[in-house]
Formats: structure tokens, sequence, C-alpha cells
């Protein structure tokens, strides 16, 4: 959503078009005219319409920071809709109040009251949530198709090259990834969640041990990959034992099952939670993937895209983890699928859905409170699958002291897909 955010912001600094309908507003300042995170400036509100009026002619708008905004709408304002991606209104096209649609990303022109909770629209510009949806299902099958995801293990600043190592049930291999100036790189901040909430970055923040997610080209052998884009975070996974939810709050205690210390997880709309199956489940998952992932998700283990976890967002967020690993790393060789791809085909649940006593692994960003996770993705009856990492570490030759230990083996989900 926030790139949608930055295009309206875009259109906003060369929205000519409407040059009459802004006349009845004062000329904003360029500071006035880039819109802050929370969606709402001197000029305007951006965000999602959450209830239409008809009768009383006005929209709720919910902006990216969670404040809902009146939109008073009036025999002049003008309508217009822009499909995602565009960064001009060239190409918008004129509608009428009734082609709104809740649900749909909306920019409301207008001077905002002093209070930030309403606005006269002068003008309204729309993205539809259909149109939203089909470019962010496109965009996520690009970074499937043409992504690569790991652990960086190395870094060369004086020729910018990263060593990345992605880990699966079966091996690992290293790839090179060379970052030139025309590489967009972005990173994920303190106790962020989404994809799109990634920064602009620079190499020099890049750090041994980060998670990382690029978009471009491998190599015939798959030992490099020239990147088009690159998303990094530091991301800390944990496993513990649920002792209460509180669903009042969004909040799961656990103990965690390495340092034994109590954690509070904080689960909000755009987490994805999901369960690990058990048992026949299980083996059918186990057949499927050995069978290339073909079934339900098409041929090639394709994985259906934008499943989100939470009720408020089911069916939006892109999924965590997903896509090819970096090389190699394939179950049942040939198309089988990686571990990745099995965390992304793992059921949907919703909070009422965890109980006090279950296993789960949290992912999150590293925040300031080191006991308290704002969660990107949880994976709740999770003891097969840190048994399975255990047990693949002890025969390995290495000591696996707790079912923990597993989890620096092939789990990789912090970073999402757009």
């Amino acid at each position: 959503m926030k790139a949608l955010f930055l295009a309206f912001a875009r259109v906003q600094l060369l929205a000519i078009t409407f040059s009459a309908a802004y006349a009845q507003a004062p000329s904003p300042t360029a500071a006035a005219q880039q819109p802050g995170d929370s969606g709402i400036t001197a000029n305007g509100a951006i965000g999602q319409v959450k209830v239409i009026d008809a009768a009383g002619r006005q929209l709720i708008v919910k902006t990216d920071a969670g404040s809902l905004v009146t939109v008073a709408l009036g025999d002049k304002t003008v309508y217009m809709r822009l499909a995602p991606g565009e960064k001009t209104l060239t190409n918008a096209t004129k509608i009428t109040f009734g082609d709104v649609g809740e649900g749909d990303r909306v920019w409301a022109r207008g001077r905002v009251a002093d209070d930030h909770k309403s606005v006269p629209a002068v003008a309204l510009i729309v993205m539809n949530k259909a149109d939203i949806a089909k470019k962010q299902e496109a965009e996520r099958a690009e970074w499937k198709r043409r992504g690569v995801l790991g652990i960086i293990t190395a870094l060369k600043p004086e020729s910018k090259e990263i060593t990345i190592s992605s880990r699966s049930l079966v091996g690992q291999q290293s790839v090179t990834i060379p970052v030139s100036e025309k590489v967009e790189m972005r990173r994920y901040a303190p106790d962020s969640i989404k994809f799109a909430d990634a920064k602009q970055a620079d190499f020099a923040e890049l750090k041994v041990g980060d998670q990382l997610r690029a978009l471009g080209e491998r190599s015939a052998d798959g030992l490099s990959f020239t990147p088009e884009k690159v998303v990094t975070g530091s991301f800390r996974n944990v496993a513990g034992t649920v002792t209460a939810v509180v669903a009042e709050t969004g909040e799961v205690k656990i103990n965690d099952l390495q340092t034994k210390q109590p954690l509070i997880i904080v689960v909000k709309q755009d987490t994805v939670l999901r369960r690990f199956p058990s048992g026949a489940e299980m083996g059918g998952m186990m057949s499927m993937m050995g069978r290339g992932g073909q079934g339900a998700s098409g041929a090639g283990g394709q994985a259906p895209a934008g499943q989100g976890g939470n009720p408020a967002n089911r069916g939006q967020g892109g999924p965590p983890g997903g896509g090819q690993g970096a090389g190699g790393g394939r179950m049942g060789g040939g198309g089988g699928m990686n571990i990745q791809d099995m965390l992304e085909r793992l059921p949907t649940i919703v909070l009422a859905d965890l109980k006090v006593g279950d296993t789960m692994i949290v992912s999150s960003t590293k925040g300031a409170d080191p006991t308290r996770l704002t969660a990107i993705s949880v994976i709740s009856g999770a003891d097969t699958l840190l048994n399975m990492m255990a047990a693949r570490q002890q025969t390995a030759g290495q000591t696996a002291p707790n079912p923990s230990a597993g989890l620096g083996s092939g789990i990789q989900f912090g970073i999402g897909l757009p």
C-alpha cells in the first residue's frame, strides 16, 4: 500500500489537470504537498475507503496510520480514476460518485481541518480495489519467478558484492550478488511488518546475518545473481509456547523455548498467521512436494498469491517467505518445492485459533524492546517443523540441545512479498 501511497504523492505534484478544481483551495507549498506516513497533509488525505454514505455524500477514509477522516463531497467535486502505478494524471479517467467502492484507495484533495478529522474534497482521485489487487498479484508473481531469497553471509564494500546462502531441507548454495548504482535498495525499519514498509537504504547498512530478497536474473550455473531491486532487513525468529492470548489488544504471550524468558508478541492487521499440519495432513503435503507441488495451486508449484492470515486482511497482504531459494535446495528433485514454498502453502488462521500450549514460530524485525515483538509472520503448531529442523542439524553432525535450535536451518520468512 505504501508504494501506492507514494504514487499518489507523485501524482499530487503533477496534478495540473485539476487546476480549475483546485482553484477553490490555496496553492500548496512544496513541503505541504509531500504526504507523511499518516496520509494527511494540509491539502488532502490519502487512505482506504471504509464507509460510503451515499445519502450524506461523504466517505469515511482510513489512513495508513489508522486514523479516520470524513471526506465531504459536493456538487463541484471532480472524480477521477487512476490505474495503480501511474505517476501522472494523463491517463486518468472521469468517474462519478457511484463508481467509488469500499476498499478503494483514494486521495481526497482539499483543505484538511485543523483536527485532521475531515476534509471537503474539491477532487477525489481513486485507485480501484480490484485494480490494486491485480497489480499486487502480478508483482508477487514476478518476485517469485525472478526472485532470490537468502541470508547474507559475506559483504565486500569495496566491490559492493553480497554473498547469500539459501537453505532448505536438503541443502544450501552460496550466491554472489553484485550491487551497481542502478540497483534499487530498500531495508525494513525496526518494528515494520510489510514489504512496502522498507525504506531506501545504502550498502553500508547491510549486515552479515540479514535476510535478503532480490529481483533480477540468475546466472546459468546459479552461482551469481544480477539484481534490479534488493530488499534487506535484520530479523529475529523466535520459537515459544503460548501462555496467553489477549484478543482485545492483539497480543500473544509466549515463553521462549531457547531462553525460557517470557515475550509479548504483537499481532497487527498485516501479520500473517498460519498453522503447520500434523499427522496425515503433513504426509499429504510432503507427497505433494515430492511431485513438484502440483495440485490446487497449479502446475509447477506456483502458490496462490495474496493470502493474508489476519481476519481483517485475509486475501490482501502477501505471505511471507515463498519464491525460489538461492539455487538448489528443492525437495523431490527437479521441480519440487523448498521449505519456503512449503511454508507459503500452510493454511491461514486467525488470532482466535491460537491456544494456550501451542508451539509457535514468530518472525519480526529487531525492534527497540527485545521482550516485545511485532510479528510479521506466525506459524502455530510448529512442533513438527522444529523437530524436523533439529533432526536435520543432528544428522549433519551439529548439536541441537532443544527444538528451537532448528530455527537457524531453512526458516527465512521475515521478508514478505509486495
